[in-house]
């Protein structure tokens, strides 16, 4: 089986990982995120997270390399990430009580052999129910969330934030979509169930139309296309 490598330093994002029993390596992505792209949010977290992988690429030659990337966007339509500490987080909270919200989670794998990266954005949308400055603050400083796009761990005390959640994934709430992960991991010839890899490179496979080029020896595809 390829070496699997997650382009990720997240704890969240490592323990979904280790879900799926499968042997695996951490590494810190050579990339700095950008935010203000201008492009809608399914399209700039499956570019965010696409450039994490392929920034390992020179690093882990003969490896799937994962990355992931989430931002939200808030009732105003406007794209939020990490809020980094606690005024912000707690600015971010006060906007966010009372009102709905939609979280894009992207996903890249990457064939660092072949060049193929497949790519997917899940879609999970989250109501917070109304909150006093009080409960606000009692909850940052007990959690301190603010390494989590809109500053709170839904897999911990954040559930007490929430009116309503809807999503086909709740695994991508936290920051790794692993439904589509595990679909992509097949595409490359790893079965999660069996453990087993019957990887055949793609170095030299056709490129379909739906195929997008990426740069020299580079080429995406989106996993629903597959």
């Amino acid at each position: 089986m390829k070496k699997i490598v997650l382009a990720s330093t997240s704890i969240y994002r490592r323990k979904l990982m280790e879900q799926l029993g499968l042997p695996f390596e951490v590494d810190a992505p050579r990339y700095e995120e950008e935010m203000g792209l201008g492009i809608e949010p399914a399209l700039l977290v499956k570019h965010l997270a696409a450039e994490k992988a392929l920034s390992l690429k020179d690093r882990h030659p003969g490896a799937l390399i994962i990355g992931s990337d989430q931002v939200f966007i808030d009732h105003r339509g406007q794209v939020r990430g990490k809020p980094g500490d606690f005024h912000a987080a707690r600015k971010q909270l006060r906007g966010m009580a009372g009102k709905d919200h939609v979280f894009y989670t992207g996903l890249a794998v990457l064939d660092s052999d072949s060049g193929e990266i497949v790519r997917d954005c899940s879609e999970f949308r989250v109501s917070l129910r109304e909150l006093s400055d009080d409960q606000i603050d009692a909850y940052l400083r007990k959690e301190r969330p603010y390494d989590c796009a809109g500053s709170f761990k839904i897999e911990g005390l954040g559930v007490a934030l929430m009116r309503e959640t809807s999503g086909s994934d709740g695994s991508s709430l936290v920051g790794l979509p692993l439904i589509a992960l595990v679909r992509a991991l097949e595409h490359f010839g790893v079965c999660v169930l069996t453990a087993t890899s019957h990887f055949i490179s793609t170095k030299n496979h056709p490129r379909n139309q739906r195929a997008h080029p990426a740069g020299p020896d580079l080429f995406l595809r989106d996993l629903r296309d597959l």
